[in-house]
C-alpha cells in the first residue's frame, strides 16, 4: 500500500479520524461469545486479546472507549493507526509483537513494546491488552510467538477475537486490510479463554491453540 507524501502527514490524522468515524458510525454489529469475556473478567486475571492484523479497524471501533492497551508498530503507517486508536480511547504502546531474545531482555522496538505490555498486565486491576500475532508485516494469519510469550510471562488469559464484514473493501497490503463499507453488517466473535502453560512446551501449545481459535472466530460461521 503506497504511503502518502510527507507534506500531507500533518493533515492526515484529524481528517482521517473524522472520515473513519463517520464511516464506522454506520456499521451494524452482531457479537457472539461476549460471555467468554465476562467469564474471564470474573476470574480477575489479566486478558490478552489476539486478532489478525487485517481485522483491526472494525474491532477498534467495536471496543472504543474501554481503555484497552494496544501494541502498534513503529513503522510510518503505524503512526496513523496509533493516532486513531488514541482518539478512540486506547492506551497505545509502540513496538511490535516480535519477541526477539526475550520479553524482558534488551533489544529493539519489539522487545520494548512487549515489555511495556507485560508491565501493564502485571499492574493488576483487570488489565486488558490487544495484540496482532501476525503483525506488523506478516506473514498474514500466521501466529508468531511474541503475543503468547507476553501472556505467558504475565499469567494472562488469552481470548481470540475475529471480525467479518458482509460488504468490505480489501486494501492491497500484505494483510489485505479490511475496511467495511457503509452500513455493512460486522460479525464479531470471541473464543473461550485459554492459558499458556509454562516453558517451551506450554508456549508451543499456546501457539497452536491461538491459531485454531483465530481461524474459528474469523472464518467460521
Amino acid at each position: 500500500m503506497k504511503l502518502p507524501p510527507r507534506w500531507a502527514e500533518p493533515w492526515l490524522p484529524p481528517v482521517g479520524v473524522a472520515l473513519v468515524r463517520l464511516l464506522a458510525a454506520t456499521w451494524r454489529y452482531r457479537v457472539r461469545g461476549w460471555e467468554h469475556v465476562e467469564a474471564a473478567r470474573e476470574r480477575r486475571r489479566p486478558i490478552v486479546y489476539v486478532l489478525w492484523h487485517s481485522r483491526i479497524l472494525p474491532l477498534l471501533y467495536h471496543r472504543r472507549g474501554e481503555g484497552v492497551a494496544l501494541l502498534i508498530s513503529r513503522h510510518r503507517d503505524g503512526g496513523y493507526l496509533a493516532e486513531l486508536s488514541e482518539r478512540w480511547g486506547y492506551r497505545v504502546v509502540r513496538g511490535s509483537s516480535k519477541r526477539g531474545r526475550g520479553v524482558g531482555g534488551r533489544g529493539g522496538g519489539g522487545e520494548v513494546g512487549l515489555l511495556g505490555l507485560v508491565r501493564h498486565l502485571h499492574a493488576g486491576g483487570g488489565a486488558e491488552v490487544a495484540l496482532t500475532p501476525d503483525g506488523p508485516l506478516g506473514p498474514a494469519e500466521q501466529v508468531k510467538p511474541g503475543a503468547l510469550a507476553a501472556a505467558q510471562h504475565a499469567g494472562a488469559l488469552v481470548i481470540a477475537v475475529g471480525a467479518r464484514a458482509r460488504r468490505a473493501w480489501w486494501v492491497s497490503s500484505w494483510d489485505r486490510f479490511c475496511i467495511p463499507k457503509p452500513f455493512a453488517r460486522v460479525e464479531v466473535a470471541y473464543s473461550a479463554p485459554f492459558e499458556v502453560g509454562c516453558g517451551k512446551d506450554g508456549l508451543r501449545r499456546g501457539l497452536a491453540d491461538a491459531d485454531r481459535a483465530l481461524r474459528q472466530v474469523t472464518h467460521e460461521a
